[in-house]
């Protein structure tokens, strides 16, 4: 396949459509055709007609065994024989994972130490003695960077998670399902993004096949990519990043996706990473879906009303993976907390002396204030001893009256807002 796709003429999008349905032949029987369900919470909540395509029900819990096995099984025996390598947060290893079992391919893949315990051994059961599992650094590019070396010194095929057609165009196939699946034409289709594989190719199809479609892909804030690059008119490296949505903690979006991306027509919106977790949560609880970060996104933005939407309008959202480690689960629960304005925290220097906490719990703390934590060091040689103390409200609201008597208390108290310096060491 060539190394870029260009869909700007009627010829090469038909050559597009083609590819895609040919992939769609090769996944046939390897990848399910997972479900597209209408949601009702969502649908009340947005006041149109929402339908989530259910792809954390997907083999390796994610869309990504679409585009790994797509690349890997066009592989000739050579490249076959000779192995095949990938980066990866933990999804698309899990596709590469699947793909070489299936195909008795040999491969590698590596992942940051970032990476969840609970993808890393899913990638280990997936492939079992056909994979092995290389933990390095500390992000994805810091992976890639060391999966492109080993690539280079071993002769393995290097399997791109989403900077290559063929990964493209077997993402694209979630697009081409949806709508034979749904039973009216969507108004409005929300992709999650990362590197651009999903969208690009989601977005590539729906233009040329449903050209009334909106499309809408959702980056996490704290890692922006293909924002980036749309306002720089090329792939940027991002200097910070928050790899919180590992799924789509990317520091630079591909060189495929990105023309792709920019010449779809598709909107882009940013949600921060605590209302992704406040809709991982009502996900787990209400819908009963356990939604990976990455997974959350598309829909946290539709809750988060970033998304703008008109009542009785067709919304489809995408579920892009289900792989969550429970032990990050009170990460979730506190990063959402703090989001809602429900959870604070205060430096607070008491006098050592008898009754000082307990005037702070009298003069300070609301009637539906609790703490949460509390740590104080006392100090036998001064006079004060500092307390790192959580405070959570029982409404938000409530929020600036707790200012109000913190700043007519005698203590001296500090808030440590999200964003300090000291704030990044609680969350």
């Amino acid at each position: 396949m060539q190394n870029r796709i260009d869909v700007a003429d009627r010829g090469t999008a038909e050559r597009f459509g083609a590819q895609v349905q040919a992939a769609a032949r090769r996944l046939a029987g390897v990848a399910e055709r997972t479900p597209v369900q209408r949601n009702a919470r969502l649908s009340e909540v947005t006041g149109t007609d929402v339908w989530v395509k259910r792809e954390d029900l997907q083999v390796g819990r994610s869309y990504k065994i679409r585009g790994a096995y797509n690349t890997i099984s066009q592989l000739d025996a050579g490249r076959q024989a000779a192995g095949v390598v990938c980066a990866s947060a933990g999804n698309h290893g899990q596709g590469v994972a699947y793909a070489c079992r299936a195909l008795g391919v040999r491969g590698s893949v590596f992942v940051p130490g970032t990476t969840p315990r609970q993808k890393r051994d899913r990638i280990a059961a997936l492939g079992g003695a056909m994979v092995d599992l290389v933990v390095t650094g500390d992000s994805y590019d810091e992976a890639a960077a060391a999966a492109l070396a080993h690539a280079r010194d071993s002769g393995a095929t290097l399997v791109p998670a989403f900077d290559a057609p063929s990964t493209v165009v077997g993402q694209a196939t979630v697009a081409a399902e949806l709508l034979e699946q749904l039973p009216a034409v969507p108004d409005v289709v929300v992709l999650p993004v990362g590197g651009g594989g999903l969208l690009a190719g989601c977005a590539t199809w729906l233009r040329e096949h449903s050209p009334g479609t909106r499309v809408v892909g959702v980056e996490p804030a704290g890692a922006a990519g293909m924002a980036a690059a749309l306002a720089a008119g090329a792939p940027v490296e991002l200097a910070s990043m928050d790899t919180f949505v590992d799924g789509a903690a990317v520091r630079r979006v591909g060189e495929v996706t990105f023309p792709l991306v920019r010449d779809s027509g598709a909107e882009l919106v940013a949600v921060p990473e605590g209302q992704v977790c406040t809709e991982m949560l009502d996900l787990y609880q209400v819908d009963g879906v356990i939604a990976e970060p990455a997974g959350a996104l598309a829909t946290a933005a539709l809750t988060g009303g970033l998304v703008p939407v008109a009542p009785g309008e067709t919304v489809v959202c995408l579920l892009s993976g289900g792989n969550n480690d429970v032990s990050r689960y009170a990460e979730v629960v506190e990063r959402s907390l703090v989001h809602r304005g429900l959870k604070h925290y205060f430096l607070i220097e008491f006098p050592q002396e008898p009754g000082a906490l307990r005037r702070f719990l009298d003069e300070v703390l609301g009637p539906d204030d609790d703490i949460v934590l509390f740590e104080y060091v006392k100090r036998d040689n001064r006079e004060t001893g500092a307390a790192l103390t959580g405070i959570e409200l029982g409404d938000p609201a409530a929020f600036p009256a707790l200012l109000a008597r913190i700043e007519t208390s005698p203590l001296r108290i500090q808030h440590l807002a999200p964003g300090t310096t000291a704030y990044r060491f609680l969350v």
